[in-house]
């Protein structure tokens, strides 16, 4: 655990002691001037076991102190280190351990965000973690390659825990997959996008955390938790893996030069091919895998752009820049991205599918607020069913744990052809209805929910979030819609 916790607290530089927060703000620039190189998460090592499990251990730490900002200290928490957490990967068919420890003096989760596996397992609302408790989760990787990420789940204090720095990217490989670029931190690269806000002595605002129409709305961007970073290309195709980790925040990703780009996977797995576009836009928890073409020599920016205020939603969308790339005088050699990548076709729903309708208010689905004790939905395993998303308020999202989903529509219109590969989250204009073809798994247990809800983390704290069971075909009326009271898995 030190090797792996020094290789962490090694990204980030110039650490020491924390200062107190202040009510004034950062006067630093808005605009990035890229003086940072851009930190890359190291990847955890897996400690072998007999039977040949991967075995990770992830320390939920606090009291982190991080050179975020020029000449300025920020505490922060982490998972293995000051500031966010190791990248994780693992194949398809692995059987994985995990050993999840809570050092942060409050009681927390950690879930596994677009994986696949049984309820128990999932680091939900039920499975608290204790301080000083180790939580111990297993489950065998039987899902297509995929950019997942893992965060805490605690319902009421999701948004802090996030915002604080608790957060980490886990990547699925098939080994029979396409060839890729899949060198990690060369031509495969990882892009953790958040906002945050700043106190004159270094120190994080959380002042908007809980509160608003959405909670947290950042004016400085991190990715990778730097401030203003540069990037080097050696290579003519690189990978990018975007993760939306903002509680609140929508982006608009693309270059400031117009260039194009593809889009090779969404959040839960390859397209059949790649689409071209020149922006992706991405709301929180929400992850799109890219491919970008470099020449030797050149500079490029990333960047996001605000829509149009004619067409734009009533969440906050602002112009930042994002990432400076630097390419080097002479590129390693990429061999050309597949014309085909494999990507599971999307199958319709079955005739006579299921269709269930959630009506999405302020903080409420279908009339209701978070219920730890009840169960909102009864789905038969290996249901494929269509959720009908009717949005009849401000801009929110809807992520569901475990069954991935293709947008079939949203206002009777297919989405972007970028946006019709396997997802787990969706965003959702105000005023607008969206339809979901979603796939379930085969994991049975009428005692341990999965959830469904708003992935911008202010809504979910306050109760936007429902929960679902899976259950032997045939037996839905007979599972009982309440939990025990205090019902939690440990």
């Amino acid at each position: 655990m030190k090797r792996r916790s020094l290789l962490l607290a090694g990204a980030f530089s110039g650490l020491a002691a924390a200062t107190s927060s202040c009510s004034s703000e950062w006067e630093g620039p808005k605009s990035s001037a890229f003086s940072n190189r851009l930190r890359i998460p190291p990847l955890a090592e897996p400690e072998p076991a007999a039977d040949g499990a991967k075995q990770f251990s992830l320390d939920l730490l606090a009291g982190g102190r991080a050179e975020i900002l020029p000449g300025l200290t920020t505490r922060t928490w982490g998972i293995n280190g000051p500031y966010l957490g190791p990248t994780v990967r693992v194949n398809r068919g692995d059987r994985v351990r995990m050993a999840v420890t809570n050092r942060l003096g409050e009681v927390t989760t950690l879930h596994w965000h677009g994986m696949r596996l049984p309820a128990r397992m999932d680091g939900g609302p039920h499975q608290t973690i204790e301080p000083g408790a180790t939580w111990r989760p297993e489950w065998t990787i039987e899902q297509p390659a995929a950019t997942t990420w893992f965060h805490p789940h605690l319902h009421g204090t999701t948004a802090m825990h996030v915002y604080r720095g608790l957060a980490g990217l886990l990547l699925i490989d098939d080994p029979d997959g396409p060839a890729l670029p899949s060198t990690y931190g060369v031509d495969d690269l990882p892009l953790i996008i958040q906002d945050k806000r700043f106190g004159a002595d270094g120190a994080l605002n959380t002042g908007d955390v809980d509160g608003g129409t959405f909670g947290f709305l950042g004016n400085r961007i991190l990715v990778n938790g730097t401030f203003g970073p540069f990037l080097e290309v050696r290579s003519e195709l690189v990978r990018f893996r975007l993760l939306n980790a903002s509680n609140a925040r929508v982006y608009r990703v693309g270059f400031a030069d117009g260039r194009r780009f593809q889009v090779i996977a969404t959040d839960a797995g390859l397209l059949e091919r790649p689409v071209t576009v020149e922006r992706v836009k991405i709301s929180p928890g929400e992850r799109v895998e890219i491919v970008v073409r470099f020449t030797a020599g050149e500079e490029a920016v990333l960047d996001s752009r605000g829509e149009d205020p004619k067409r734009a939603n009533d969440i906050e969308e602002e112009d930042f820049t994002l990432l400076k790339l630097v390419a080097a005088g002479a590129l390693a050699e990429s061999a050309p991205l597949p014309d085909e990548l494999g990507g599971v076709p999307a199958e319709p729903p079955p005739t006579g599918a299921r269709r269930r309708r959630f009506v999405l208010t302020g903080s409420e689905i279908n009339g209701n607020d978070m219920d730890m004790t009840r169960i909102d939905e009864v789905v038969p395993a290996g249901a494929h069913e269509i959720w009908e998303l009717d949005n009849t308020t401000y801009a929110h999202n809807f992520h569901i744990h475990e069954a991935p989903f293709r947008i079939l529509d949203i206002n009777g219109t297919p989405p972007p052809a970028y946006q019709r590969g396997p997802k787990d989250t969706v965003f959702i204009p105000k005023n607008a209805k969206v339809r979901l073809a979603a796939t379930f798994g085969t994991h049975i247990d009428p005692l341990s929910p999965y959830m469904y809800h708003c992935h911008i983390l202010r809504h979910e704290d306050k109760g936007m979030v429902g929960q679902f069971v899976v259950v032997r075909p045939g037996t839905e009326n007979q599972v009982s819609r309440k939990l025990p009271q205090g019902h939690h898995q440990h």
